[in-house]
């Protein structure tokens, strides 16, 4: 289903807008990111329109991780990158600019400057007291959730 008019990444899979294309498969398609954060920025982009994740078929959240990790080893090699960071942006509000979900493979080096999720000494460790009724709501919503 990527029958989405105007979207960017259903017309760059339809082959209607360019891409440097990396991989494709039958669920899934990889090309380098226009904007990107570090060079080999890719983007692994389901052949199914969908905005978020949860609304993805299994087999298309399935084959954007297999195709990213065989992706990422070839995007370190090719770039000479030490790590990466694999990453979806769920909603405006999370940085999703393309509503089509779509996975970034970020090409990382020591000290270039990014921010990672991590940042030793800029995090609270949070009792597990504190947790506790976060889990619980979240257990809730998941159990109204599957009963849907």
């Amino acid at each position: 289903m990527i029958g989405m008019p105007g979207c960017v990444f259903c017309r760059i899979i339809r082959g209607e807008a360019p891409a440097v294309m990396l991989y494709e498969d039958e669920l899934v398609a990889a090309f380098l990111d226009i904007a990107p954060v570090a060079p080999g920025h890719t983007l692994v982009v389901p052949k199914y329109h969908a905005e978020r994740p949860e609304e993805l078929p299994a087999e298309y959240l399935c084959a954007m991780m297999k195709a990213a990790a065989l992706l990422a080893p070839a995007i370190l090699e090719a770039t000479g990158a030490e790590g990466y960071n694999l990453l979806v942006n769920a909603g405006p509000a999370a940085g999703q600019v393309v509503m089509h979900v779509h996975m970034h493979i970020i090409p990382r080096r020591r000290g270039d400057g990014m921010r990672a999720i991590h940042v030793p000494g800029e995090r609270r460790i949070v009792s597990h007291e504190e947790l506790r009724p976060v889990g619980e709501a979240i257990r809730e919503a998941l159990t109204r959730i599957k009963g849907r």
